[in-house]
């Protein structure tokens, strides 16, 4: 009788963390979570950080300089493809998130880190490869900027926080 309720208990046990790690794995696949706004880190279990030296993905604009106000066309390039990704433009100055993003490709969502649509993430796990997005700049300046982007290729490679050239805010002194 003991060891036919050890076993049910291994069971029910083992059902619990199946459903859970399930669960966990899940979220991911639809976005990043707000617990990555900050440093831009994917929390899965068990991934493994790769050099931003030998990544295969670039994030650039066509845009040395912007102007408070201004679109500001952002392109993301790789090699290879990829599952998930999340970008956002951050101040020079002090590293702050900025301004908010008014154009994404499909497969892709705004994200509230912040403010509202100061992020985007993927909103699936369909592979992506080229991708295009639009971002506003705050009314009011705000100094240089610089876009980040941290992608993950498979649920356990991923690189982090990527970084664009400098677009410098024009008319500053």
């Amino acid at each position: 009788m003991e060891d036919g309720r050890r076993a049910h208990t291994a069971l029910v046990g083992w059902a619990c963390t199946t459903l859970c790690l399930v669960s966990y794995v899940a979220a991911f696949s639809q976005g990043a979570s707000l617990s990555a706004c900050t440093d831009m880190m994917p929390r899965h279990l068990r991934v493994q950080l790769h050099s931003s030296n030998s990544n295969y993905i670039t994030v650039h604009t066509n845009m040395s300089f912007y102007f408070p106000g201004d679109k500001v066309p952002v392109t993301v390039r790789s090699t290879r493809d990829y599952m998930g990704f999340m970008l956002q433009a951050r101040k020079v100055s002090n590293n702050e998130i900025a301004g908010t993003f008014i154009f994404l490709p499909p497969g892709s969502k705004l994200l509230t880190c912040f403010e509202d649509g100061d992020t985007v993430t993927h909103s699936d796990k369909s592979l992506k490869r080229n991708l295009s997005f639009v971002w506003k700049a705050p009314d009011q300046p705000i100094g240089d900027i610089k876009f980040f982007i941290s992608i993950v290729q498979s649920y356990f490679v991923y690189w982090a926080k990527i970084e664009s050239a400098v677009v410098a805010q024009g008319g500053q002194n």
